[in-house]
């Protein structure tokens, strides 16, 4: 055991030095993506800096568009002995691989937008609104959002 781990912290502190709250930690250590922390006695969890490593890795993975599934995924691949680079860049591929779907998705989304606002005057009455139109699928531009 090195000297890092041989400090504790409390909930409080560990919250504070990974930028999250308590709940977090909770719903972490719930959801198994932070290793279950010792306790003490009186029920009061001990945790250790590899448990403030853990909250971090988790925020910079969820910074990069990881769920919180898909970083349970990449915590297990990094404890396994086993894996090797090749299988965590293939989990990096597959997010860069939705990443661009959604990108591409926005896109669509941020094209049809501009046609439907282009489209109207913003004058005249509701019941002819080109853009009213396009959402009840009454005009061609109502195609482009399906």
């Amino acid at each position: 055991m090195d000297t890092k781990e041989k400090i504790t912290y409390k909930v409080g502190e560990v919250a504070r030095k990974a930028g999250v709250n308590k709940e977090t930690l909770r719903y972490y250590e719930k959801r198994k993506l932070i290793t279950k922390p010792d306790r003490r006695r009186s029920g009061y969890r001990i945790f250790t800096q590899h448990h403030i490593d853990q909250v971090k890795f988790i925020k910079r993975a969820q910074e990069l568009g990881f769920t919180l599934s898909e970083i349970k995924e990449l915590l297990e691949l990094r404890m396994d002995e086993n894996t090797t680079c090749s299988e965590v860049k293939t989990e990096a591929e597959e997010k860069y691989k939705d990443v661009v779907e959604k990108i591409e998705d926005l896109q669509r989304i941020k094209t049809t937008l501009v046609e439907l606002i282009d489209s109207c005057s913003g004058s005249g009455p509701k019941g002819e609104c080109p853009i009213l139109e396009a959402l009840e699928g009454e005009n061609k531009m109502g195609e482009n959002l399906r």
